[in-house]
């Protein structure tokens, strides 16, 4: 699989030719679903789903569907069969993708702060994007999505989340909010300087890309 980060929580995944995008939001660069198949979204906030954007790409793209929770899938109504609500259990191909749905809430924030659904998705039993929520799958991954910033998480529990999942290595997203001292700072403390997670630690600038998968043996 190649992975290239968008804006924010955004991702986009390809493998065999196909493309899938996964939170396309408010803080995501517009060029994120060119070519794309199918889009994942996990939950119902700006930084994670735009229904504008979406509207516009199935417009422009009659073969792109969606996987989403009900909340969103409410929202994009008119669309059809081309959304599919789906919640933790379910299991689907898309884009050519093994993806399992894994996660129900989102983190809380604070208890006078209603929560909202949140499904977290795991691709080819690989890759784990969790949304907002530190959702620990029940089979081991390549590569963790890690959300390294939002007002319901410390860095703490993100050091104790990474060391449970255990993933080979951790990839940073919902990093919009931070500026540089704060990408450093959250930096240095999830990779070789912090406590250890055992996992390699990379922060992804827009545009750029990494393969997942196993090691090359040397």
């Amino acid at each position: 699989m190649h992975l290239t980060k968008f804006g924010h929580a955004c991702v986009r995944i390809e493998k065999n030719g196909r493309r899938l995008v996964i939170d396309p939001g408010g803080l995501t660069e517009p060029d994120a679903l060119d070519g794309a198949e199918a889009v994942l979204v996990t939950h119902e906030h700006f930084d994670h789903f735009s229904e504008d954007v979406l509207r516009r790409a199935t417009s422009e793209n009659p073969a792109l569907r969606i996987w989403t929770d009900r909340a969103v899938a409410d929202r994009l109504d008119g669309l059809g069969g081309r959304v599919t609500a789906v919640g933790e259990g379910a299991a689907f191909t898309a884009a050519g993708f093994d993806v399992a749905v894994l996660g129900t809430w989102h983190a809380v924030i604070h208890p006078d702060i209603p929560r909202v659904g949140n499904v977290g998705f795991l691709l080819d039993e690989a890759l784990f994007h969790p949304g907002d929520a530190l959702t620990v799958p029940d089979v081991a991954v390549d590569t963790l999505l890690l959300p390294v910033h939002g007002p319901w998480s410390a860095t703490g529990q993100l050091i104790d989340y990474v060391r449970e999942v255990a993933p080979r290595q951790v990839c940073a997203i919902h990093d919009g909010a931070l500026n540089d001292v704060g990408v450093s700072m959250v930096g240095g403390f999830l990779g070789d300087n912090g406590p250890g997670t055992g996992a390699r630690y990379r922060r992804l600038p827009a545009g750029a890309s990494i393969e997942i998968g196993p090691e090359p043996v040397r």
